[in-house]
Order: C-alpha cells, then sequence, then structure tokens
C-alpha cells in the first residue's frame, strides 16, 4: 500500500507519456496485464461515453430537466419578478406552464449533443487522458466543455428557438410577458429567453457528466468494466 502511494505522489511531477508508463509498469496488477498508454486513454473514453449514455441521454426524456433538481431551468432574474407578479393576481397555473415549456425546449435539443461529445472523446490523446486521470474530480467534464461548448451552442440555439415553436414556449411567454407588461407600475420586460435557455441547457449537459465522473472516480462499484477498474485505480 506504500509503495502504491509513492507511485501514485510521483505520477504529479511526471512531463512525459515515457515517465508516466514507466511508473504505470511498476504499479501492482490485481486484474492482470500491464496497462498501455492506449488503455488509459480508452478508459478514460470509456468513462465519458458512460456519463453521456447514462446521464445525457435522460435529459432527452420529457421532465428530463424539469423534474431533475440539479438541472432544472429556473426563471432568470428578469422573469422572476413577471412569475412573482403572475401568482400575485391569481395566474399560478400560467406561471407554471412558463416555466414548464423552458425545460422542455432544453430536453428537446439535448439530443444534438451526443454526436458531438461523442466526436469530442474520440479524439483524447495520450496526453490528454493523463491531465484527465490526475486531475480535479471533474477533470473529463471540464476538458469535454473546452473542446464542445461552441459548438454545442451553435446547435442548441437553433433547436431551442425551433423547441419554442414546436412546444409552444413562445406564445405562452409571449402571452406571459404581454400580461405582465399590462399590470400597472411594472416597468416592460423582453428577454433573450433562446440565449439563456440554451446555455442552461449547456449547463445541464455538463452538471451530468460531472456526476457520473464523480462516480466512477469515488466508487469502485460504479466502475462497470475491467478496465475503468484497473485505469481509475491510478487516481486511487
Amino acid at each position: 500500500m506504500k509503495k502504491v502511494l509513492i507511485i501514485c505522489l510521483a505520477l504529479f511531477t511526471l512531463n512525459s507519456c515515457a515517465e508516466l508508463q514507466q511508473v504505470v509498469n511498476q504499479l501492482p496488477q490485481q486484474t492482470g496485464g500491464v496497462l498501455t498508454n492506449t488503455d488509459i486513454s480508452a478508459g478514460l473514453r470509456q468513462a465519458l461515453d458512460l456519463g453521456i449514455d447514462k446521464q445525457v441521454s435522460k435529459l432527452t426524456l420529457e421532465n428530463g430537466f424539469y423534474k431533475n433538481e440539479l438541472v432544472k431551468i429556473l426563471l432568470p432574474e428578469e422573469l422572476q419578478k413577471v412569475d412573482k407578479a403572475l401568482r400575485d393576481i391569481g395566474l399560478d397555473n400560467l406561471a407554471d406552464e412558463g416555466l414548464k415549456v423552458l425545460n422542455r425546449a432544453a430536453e428537446d435539443a439535448v439530443g444534438e449533443a451526443t454526436p458531438i461529445f461523442i466526436n469530442a472523446v474520440k479524439g483524447i490523446t495520450f496526453s490528454d487522458a493523463k491531465t484527465i486521470l490526475l486531475g480535479s474530480n471533474d477533470a473529463a467534464t471540464q476538458y469535454l466543455t473546452s473542446k464542445t461548448q461552441t459548438e454545442l451552442y451553435s446547435k442548441f440555439n437553433p433547436v431551442i428557438k425551433n423547441s419554442f415553436s414546436k412546444v409552444g414556449a413562445d406564445k405562452i411567454w409571449a402571452n406571459l410577458i404581454n400580461k405582465y407588461n399590462t399590470i400597472p407600475f411594472t416597468s416592460n420586460v423582453n428577454p433573450d429567453l433562446t440565449d439563456y435557455v440554451t446555455n442552461e441547457a449547456l449547463r445541464g449537459v455538463y452538471k451530468m457528466i460531472a456526476v457520473e465522473e464523480q462516480d466512477i472516480r469515488s466508487k469502485v462499484e460504479s466502475r462497470t468494466t475491467d478496465l475503468l477498474k484497473r485505469v481509475f485505480a491510478l487516481q486511487d
């Protein structure tokens, strides 16, 4: 155990793939065989694929956002006063529906994420894998964010805009805002809901991937393949 701890500490000071491989070769391999650079990269790809499959796919289902408190899209600050004002005059159902359709639009858009994620995961190099494996508990999620956020935004934004029409969010919010703007002594609002929901949808997607990454890093039972067990044993 002491030898493993010393070796793991050494990992943080290494600069080259060759040095890391030399250390990996010295680790006890209870499952048999020595981990190669390819194995380590494949293990990180497998972990991210698992997060995408288990967690992101849930967000595409009805109520995937709306009934998930970790990622549920709440109203932007500008619209919170709209929500309160409508409830104050007895329009609770309309206010509830306005919140629901924002989440429906996000659920509709997330299906666009999977192929973009898959391409990013395929591109993980051993150098990336080393940094991820020895990084923070959300290092893999951070990597995926850096590689996909710009492309995902450009994909999500038009889908959410179309989804607003499909799920009726545009009409519902036009009605909500019009009603609010007619209430005496209130200032008119006209927020960019498409941009807001796009960014909140992205936040939710990365949050759920981070949840799965945290599980794999901290719980041996979440490492559901032999490769995941062997690779993530290096960071234990």
